[in-house]
């Protein structure tokens, strides 16, 4: 009864300090496919776990990995309607950053950017927080960056990270084999590993089944096809 009454507007906080819609919103991120962001010796590499139910489903058609401009890329957990949003807004600056001043927009400029919509959808009466968090990383002026922006507007730097359905397994793992020396093909054993690891006992695991890219000093963003993403685990 108590958590009702303070759970019907996203800016009322209860009397324990708690936003209750924003920590609902967080819970719809947990139930979302897992999604993988690894720094390795080279560049920064994104892996997505797609969730798909039935063979009918064209596997291109589910997004769960972004590119936002060429030195940047994206991976969501949540509501995919609420990603689609964001991540056209986050184009839009790093385009409106082009046109006004010339250059690319940093990555941790960007990051701000979105976070500071995802907080204000916190603040306001009639709005929703946004039922989604990203992983988003690439290279600014040759510096690697991974950050994790969640549905409060909080974000964090990581040099690996994972978000969605059983994060903390996923976390676990990087944390146990991470090193900043990887290579590309040392990363992505390293993020399959985590993806294949997290998932549950019932669920099925394939490579089709993965969304895969990097972005290297010297290479804008690239999606790793599957054929690519098996010559890349070897054995």
């Amino acid at each position: 009864m108590k958590t009702s009454a303070y759970d019907r507007v996203a800016t009322m906080f209860s009397p324990k300090g708690r936003l209750y819609q924003v920590e609902y919103a967080s819970r719809i991120v947990e139930q979302g496919t897992l999604g993988i962001g690894i720094i390795y010796n080279e560049g920064v590499l994104f892996g997505a776990s797609k969730n798909i139910v039935t063979p009918l489903v064209i596997p291109g058609s589910i997004e769960k990995l972004f590119k936002i401009d060429d030195h940047i890329g994206a991976i969501s957990a949540g509501l995919v309607g609420d990603a689609r949003r964001l991540i056209r807004a986050a184009r839009e600056k790093a385009q409106e950053n082009q046109m006004y001043y010339g250059e690319r927009i940093e990555v941790e400029t960007l990051v701000k950017e979105i976070s500071a919509i995802k907080q204000i959808f916190t603040q306001y009466a009639g709005m929703r927080p946004f039922g989604v968090s990203f992983i988003i990383g690439g290279i600014s002026n040759g510096e690697k960056s991974l950050f994790e922006t969640e549905p409060s507007g909080a974000l964090a730097r990581y040099k690996a990270i994972a978000i969605g359905k059983n994060k903390a397994k996923a976390m676990e793992i990087l944390e146990k084999k991470y090193s900043e020396k990887m290579s590309l093909g040392e990363a992505a054993k390293l993020a399959v590993e985590a993806i294949k690891q997290s998932r549950e006992k019932k669920e099925s695991f394939s490579l089709g089944s993965l969304d895969f890219a990097f972005i290297e000093k010297r290479r804008e963003f690239e999606r790793i096809p599957p054929k690519k993403l098996s010559s890349l685990l070897g054995k």
